[in-house]
């Protein structure tokens, strides 16, 4: 086994409920797209739904058709374009699309788009809305990061929606839901935090949030490098002294990136450095000692923050979990389905 990947339902049922606490009373939309940000979308979407989500969201009619053949009495709403075809089979599916524009199909549930600052999909005004039209929305682009202006956005789309509140308005994305309290509306749709991942990136535990996903490996070997001997390819790694490092066998192709060069590990419960390059399918890790193959390395998990890696690799934490190769014969995929 080259490394083990952990899906825990229950940590993600616990999550819909919180979000659904801080919404005070609007509905939890669960945003599994992207194979629910790697996490798996059947599995996570039954879970989400089983714990109070009202509507599956998903960036594709692909996607959508997917969890409709598992799921044939769900609300599932797609956010992104749909082509001609897409609409047909959209509407023999019961799905409900996102417009964002004046031309509105027929037969077929439609929430329209408003572009309220994001500078993305979605329409400057909003015209009269046929009858197909159930629903209105818009995406914040600053949530996580400047409140001041998400509150300018939804202040835009509150005037511009006054007209038709009859309608299902909703604003919120998973920072706004924990945050913004006026952009409640009648539903968030909730995605990063849905996988008990924090979307300012900081503790998730500070919004009461439980991480859903670990990926643990194991030391394959044990290689002692004297001084000015090196690991991986460029030579980035230079022991300066009589070094051990552990080969662990996981690497970019299985989503731990190249980039991640720096961040820890913990190796048998240690925290340990990545050194060296990160290979496609192997990563090395600084050791204080020979540790014998076999000893349990957690990548994501207890003690280390997919949060932590992000900061390394500069980037977020939503394409590091869209990034984890758990589809494939590389990882064991476990499901713990417990509540």
């Amino acid at each position: 086994m080259r490394s083990e990947i952990t899906i825990d339902l229950g940590a993600l049922r616990r999550n819909v409920q919180t979000l659904a606490r801080a919404l005070d009373g609007a509905e939890v939309w669960a945003v599994v797209k992207a194979d629910a940000y790697g996490h798996g979308a059947v599995d996570c979407a039954g879970a989400a739904l089983g714990a109070g989500a009202k509507t599956l969201c998903v960036a594709t009619v692909p996607e959508a058709l997917v969890l409709r053949a598992e799921l044939p009495s769900a609300r599932i709403l797609v956010l992104g374009p749909a082509s001609n075809r897409e609409v047909a089979q959209a509407r023999d599916a019961g799905l409900a699309l996102v417009v964002a524009s004046d031309e509105i199909p027929e037969g077929v549930a439609v929430h329209v788009k408003l572009d309220t600052g994001m500078g993305r999909w979605g329409m400057s005004e909003l015209g009269s809305p046929s009858r197909e039209v159930v629903g209105v929305m818009t995406h914040l682009a600053t949530a996580d990061t400047d409140a001041v202006f998400a509150r300018t956005q939804v202040e835009r789309f509150r005037a511009a929606t006054e007209p038709v509140a009859h309608l299902i308005r909703h604003v919120a994305n998973s920072a706004a839901a924990l945050r913004i309290p006026e952009a409640r509306f009648d539903a968030a749709r909730c995605g990063i935090a849905l996988y008990g991942l924090s979307p300012f990136g900081t503790d998730p535990a500070e919004d009461g949030l439980a991480p859903v996903l670990s990926w643990t490996s194991e030391i394959a070997q044990s290689k002692l490098l004297r001084a000015g001997e090196s690991t991986g390819y460029g030579r980035r790694f230079v022991a300066e002294r009589d070094t051990w490092i552990g080969i662990v066998p996981v690497g970019y192709a299985d989503g731990f990136r190249r980039d991640l060069t720096g961040t820890e590990v913990r190796v048998g419960g240690e925290h340990r450095k990545v050194v060296g390059t990160v290979s496609m399918d192997a990563t090395a890790v600084e050791l204080d000692r020979e540790l014998p193959p076999g000893t349990p390395v957690t990548i994501v998990g207890p003690g280390v923050a997919l949060e932590e890696h992000a900061r390394v690799a500069g980037t977020i934490t939503y394409e590091l979990a869209c990034g984890i190769n758990s589809a494939t014969t590389r990882a064991r995929r476990v499901v713990l389905d417990a509540a």
